[in-house]
Order: C-alpha cells, then structure tokens, then sequence
C-alpha cells in the first residue's frame, strides 16, 4: 500500500517535533541525601524524608527551579554513621547528584559534614543542631535549627519565673544530647538554679530507674532530658510513672505526636521542645500543612516541617543565586535572611543559626499545645499539683 506523500510528511514532522521536544527538555536538579528510615531515629527520619517529598512536588508543580524539575534521590541509612558517610560519598561521586540535602541529626551531620566539605557541596542541614558541627571552619554547613543549646532553654525559662531551684538533667551520651543538656545546666546556673544532678547515659538503655530514684531523694523540681531517641523519652515518663517520681516540671528536648499515642494519660503535663508547631505565624504552614495530611495522613511533626522548609530555603537560594554553583550559593545563604514556614533564617559566618529559638509545648488534657514563649503562646503552663501553678 502506497502512503501519501502529504500523510508522510505529517508523520515525520510529528516525530520530529517529538524528538525535538524530547532533546530540548533539561533534565531534572538531582538532590542527594540519606534519611533513617530505619533505626534507632526512624521516627524523626521519615518525617523529614516526606518533608523533602512533598517539597519536591510542590517545586515541580509551581514550574520547578531554574527552569528545570526537581528529583530528590534519598537512601536509607539506617540511623548509622558509617553508611550515611558511605551513601553520601556514592551520591556525590558515582550518582553524580547536582546538589545534595543534609541527613536526620546532628550525629548523622557531623558524619558526612567532612565529605561534603571535600566536596565543596553546600549542605543544609535541617535536623542538626550541635554547635560544635559549626566550629570547625567548615564553609559549605548551614543551620536550619535552633542551636543545640537552646532546646531545653524554655523549660528552664519558665521555671524560672516560678522560683523553682532544684534542676535535675539527663542525657543521652550522644553529640546533641550532651550539647542540649549542657546548655539547659549552664543556663540554670545562670538563672540561679542549682544543678544536682547531671548525668549521661549509654544509648541503648532501657532502665532508668537508678536514676530516677534519686529525682525524690534529691528534691528535685525540675527535671530536663535531653536524646536522640523517642523510645528513651516514652521510658522514663513510663519508668517515672511506675516509680511514682513526682516532680513539678519535666521536659524533653523533642516533642512529637507519637509521644502521647505511646502513652496516653501518661504523657499530660509533660514538656517538650518543638521547633515548629502549625499553629505558627509562618508564612505558608496552613497549605502545607493540609497538603501533608493529604498526603501522608498524619499532622506534619517538626522534622517534617524541618525537611520541608529547608528544601524550600534550598530553592530560594538557588533562586535568588540564580546558579547552582556552590560558592554563588554559599555566599547567597550566609547573607540571606527569610522565614520559611518552619521560621526564620539568618546566619553568621560559620553558618551557625542566629534568628531560630524554638517554642516549647505541654501535652494537656491529651492536645500539644505551646506554653512558650510568651508571644506565640496558646496556653498557659500547668502543674500536676494545682498551688504550683499558682505561683
């Protein structure tokens, strides 16, 4: 059968305009990183691999970055050094990634911090916050956090203001935990508090009650706890219960839904850090919030947010850079100051957080509500025994 000269050249033009369009098409920003979607932080991890997720689609969806879509490619860690260290070496050097985000945690970051910088790889990091990552004249780091120090202020501030004297601190013998539990003794201290006890103990513990012995035999008012893992959180609140400790106010340096679903009635009066909630006056968190229970039907955690918003600050770096180049980048994100839907941003010339404090919340009648500070705050603080909160 004989095609028509006319119909023949209407399908050559038709792939040729295909092909054409196929070889003009740019192909996506590649995005390097590791999440612990398994291990001991996993609960953390995931969150901020879904915020980075959801971030990826909605850049894509708004025409993407520098006039070319998005790809996120992330490896599971396993919440273990080496193979985040191992992983990032691979994404940089054999799967040639054009940019790369941070992993889950400070002792993750500090980990791969050396590899990027080799590199010379600008790393946002969303979920690190141990200063002493930022002091050891690295130039591609940049923190999203509060600084570690600062995660157990708030606790500390509000008892404070109730004249309560007696601080008890306890920590994982990790990276941040040591650097959150020091800056909360170093700040009692200041406040004039006395610190009893403070003391470390070996990942991996499951009984506390040695030391949470000590908390009624001291007279201890105050008691702020500082870990990587949510499983150590859950078991001294559950220990603390079983043992019948009683304190006026107990804090932790993280705090997250899976808290309360894990214990229950347990959790009520109990304190923690959020470097995020939804409530917040940021701009955007509304939509991403509905755009995240959509998603993944669940609320968005702070790592979450975390991850989400720091995709976002990555974008507008780049944005504003209007080039991937890192040392155009660099300069662009140590002079930038922005809010993001996780909060503000503004660094010094370590990249080390200057404008991000954190809000503290306490689980009341079974909600997470923020009780601090004072500005943002949605309830006033309460007390497991009514003349404390009368003070």
């Amino acid at each position: 059968m004989k095609v028509p000269v006319s119909l023949s050249i209407a399908v050559f033009g038709a792939l040729t305009l295909t092909v054409s369009g196929c070889a003009d098409e740019e192909p996506p920003i590649r995005i390097g990183a590791t999440m612990s979607e398994t291990g001991a932080y996993s609960t953390q991890g995931l969150s901020a691999r879904n915020g980075y997720r959801l971030c990826e689609a909605d850049v894509n969806a708004e025409g993407g970055l520098l006039g070319r879509s998005i790809e996120f490619v992330i490896h599971d860690d396993g919440s273990d050094p080496e193979r985040a260290v191992d992983l990032y070496e691979r994404l940089i050097t054999d799967e040639a990634v054009d940019a790369i985000m941070g992993p889950y945690g400070s002792t993750l970051t500090e980990a791969v911090a050396p590899v990027t910088e080799a590199h010379r790889m600008v790393h946002i990091s969303p979920l690190a916050a141990t200063s002493s990552i930022w002091e050891q004249g690295r130039e591609y780091l940049f923190m999203v956090l509060p600084p570690a120090e600062l995660f157990l202020a708030g606790l500390i501030e509000m008892a404070a203001e109730r004249e309560l004297s007696s601080v008890a601190v306890l920590a994982e013998d990790a990276l941040f935990p040591r650097a959150a539990a020091e800056g909360a003794a170093d700040l009692a201290r200041e406040r004039g508090m006395t610190v009893g006890l403070h003391e470390r103990y070996p990942s991996g513990t499951e009984d506390f009650s040695g030391i949470l012995g000590r908390l009624d035999s001291e007279g201890v008012e105050v008691f702020a706890m500082a870990a990587s893992a949510l499983d150590d959180f859950i078991a001294v609140t559950r220990q603390m219960q079983e043992l019948d400790v009683n304190v006026q106010m107990f804090g932790t340096s993280g705090a997250v839904e899976p808290f309360r679903e894990a214990l229950g009635d347990d959790a009520e009066f109990v304190y923690g850090l959020s470097a995020w909630e939804p409530g917040l006056p940021h701009p955007g968190i509304d939509v991403f919030v509905e755009a995240y229970r959509e998603r993944f039907d669940q609320m968005p955690s702070f790592h979450a947010a975390g991850g989400y918003g720091s995709c976002r600050l990555f974008v507008e770096a780049v944005e504003r850079a209007g080039t991937l180049e890192a040392d155009a980048l660099r300069e662009t994100l140590l002079a930038l100051e922005t809010t993001t839907l996780f909060g503000p941003y503004a660094v010094d010339e370590r990249g080390y957080q200057t404008a991000n404090q954190g809000v503290f919340i306490q689980w009341q009648d079974g909600q997470k509500v923020v009780v601090w500070p004072e500005e943002v705050a949605e309830m006033e603080p309460r007390f497991p025994t009514p003349e404390w909160g009368e003070r």
